[in-house]
């Protein structure tokens, strides 16, 4: 009997511990981070790879399921688009409410049609440097999870880490590799866990988990009935637009905010629900921090590792993370220093993992830089940010082929477009004119107005914007094609 796998990978994560290239607006899932040089996809589209591709005997790979934030769901099916890859579905949560209610989501969108698929759960912003074991080990928790048993990947650990939680197993493997999990623990001190790596039996608990749909829901209605209704009742009121669906937005509010593992997995060991551990030791990594990048970096003789134009003297152990200009780092150890075109970050390599409360300080003034990059992707393209001053702001903006922006106003801003390549057709007012390279127009203030590309090339124009206030909230948009309001 042929066994159907669905991939789900979970993509609602914020990432601020790798600020300032992940940002709310476009978090570390969606970003290629340059582990590996010769590959230019991002962790999302990694993580959608690796799943899709599995091969495991008498099973049937099915399209993926994504659980993401609904301000990401066209960075989502955009990056998926470049992979040929079609969802079966895109499920948009409304709020942030932690993996269960996640997960949650997926077995029901799994089991609408009667079938009880085996789910292979993966957070979207880990990595692997060997996927031939990776592959190995997810076929072997397939197998495991056959008769309805929760299996979760133990990564095999190289060194007494404090930053994740542990599983303890037995120590003697069963024949097929997989062991019955005794404990889930917690993050340890830096003591307990050279303990653990000493003792062996202990391996790192990667979150990624593989078991039937069935299986979760009826775990989570024993352990957390709570968040089982919860979730159910707003996946009950759920609304589908193609490939997006989702969940009412009030109900999915008040559903208990918890981790898959505090929610059932803590709780499975000892009880009806059998728990078991496959290891995996492919060159895994989650990428929390600078610190995780370094780490899974290309480096030089002296430790260093530099991505864009950078140059490292006389110096050990650093990261040089450079987008937009070159950057020079002289005499530094254990250094992480990060450029964007519009923030500087640097770190002990050591505390990398406080770079959230930097995040946090933004956020606290309200400093847009928390969440957005100058350069501000839109489903139709993206616009960048490159100079501003009173009353005055230039934006360098791209359209997709075939893509437009809403029809639309302002209230306190008039604009000018200077078409720089491509083809634009410009609704201005009650007139529609194509302008092709170097020619210019001029929108008054007050006045709908309308950017599309006909063409087949991505439309370039340089935009001057000229008011009172130049906010990103005074836009009044009477058609959008993405459904903004």
């Amino acid at each position: 009997m042929n066994t159907t796998v669905t991939p789900v990978i979970m993509a609602g994560g914020s990432g601020t511990r790798l600020w300032p290239l992940s940002r709310a607006g476009y978090p570390k899932q969606f970003l290629v981070l340059g582990t590996d040089p010769q590959d230019h996809s991002s962790l999302f589209q990694q993580a959608v790879s690796r799943l899709t591709s599995l091969k495991a005997s008498g099973t049937t790979v099915g399209a993926p399921l994504i659980v993401g934030n609904e301000d990401h769901r066209f960075l989502v099916l955009d990056q998926l688009r470049e992979l040929g890859v079609a969802p079966q579905a895109v499920l948009l949560e409304p709020s942030g409410r932690n993996t269960a209610p996640a997960l949650t989501l997926a077995a029901l969108q799994a089991t609408a049609e009667g079938d009880d698929p085996i789910l292979v759960m993966t957070p979207a912003d880990q990595t692997v440097t060997n996927p031939s074991a990776f592959q190995a080990a997810l076929g072997r928790a397939v197998a495991a999870a056959m008769d309805g048993t929760i299996v979760i990947l133990g990564i095999t650990p190289d060194r007494p880490e404090t930053g994740y939680g542990y599983i303890r197993s037995v120590q003697a493997p069963a024949a097929n590799g997989e062991q019955p999990v005794l404990q889930f623990v917690e993050k340890p001190d830096a003591a307990t866990a050279a303990r653990y790596l000493a003792e062996g039996g202990y391996t790192w608990n990667s979150g990624m988990f593989v078991l039937r749909a069935s299986a979760w829901l009826k775990a989570l209605a024993q352990f957390r009935p709570d968040i089982e209704a919860a979730t159910r009742e707003a996946w009950n009121a759920r609304k589908t637009d193609q490939a997006f669906v989702r969940p009412d937005k009030a109900l999915f509010a008040a559903i208990p905010s918890e981790s898959i593992d505090y929610a059932v997995m803590e709780k499975c060991p000892g009880s009806e629900h059998a728990i078991r551990m496959v290891p995996l030791d492919a060159g895994w990594n989650d990428l929390g921090a600078w610190d995780a990048v370094w780490q899974v970096a290309q480096r030089d003789g002296a430790g260093n590792a530099a991505q864009g134009d950078a140059i490292i003297r006389d110096s050990r152990n650093t990261l040089v993370h450079a987008t937009s200009r070159l950057v020079g780092a002289v005499g530094l150890q254990d250094v992480v220093i990060v450029e964007t075109p519009d923030a500087v970050l640097v770190a002990d390599r050591a505390r990398s993992q406080e770079v959230k409360q930097i995040v946090g300080t933004l956020t606290a003034q309200k400093r847009e830089e928390h969440a957005l990059h100058r350069k501000v992707h839109r489903p139709w393209g993206w616009y960048d940010s490159i100079d501003h001053g009173p009353r005055f702001q230039v934006k360098r903006i791209m359209v997709k082929p075939g893509a437009s922006l809403s029809l639309q106003m302002h209230h306190h801003r008039a604009e000018h477009w200077i078409v720089v390549s491509g083809t634009a057709e410009v609704t201005n007012g009650d007139k529609t004119i194509i302008l092709s390279e170097n020619q210019s127009t001029y929108i008054p203030l007050g006045q709908t107005h309308r950017l599309a590309n006909p063409g087949k090339v991505p439309l370039e124009i340089i935009e001057v914007q000229s008011g009172s206030y130049l906010g990103e909230d005074d836009i009044v948009r009477f058609e959008d094609t993405y459904g903004r309001s």
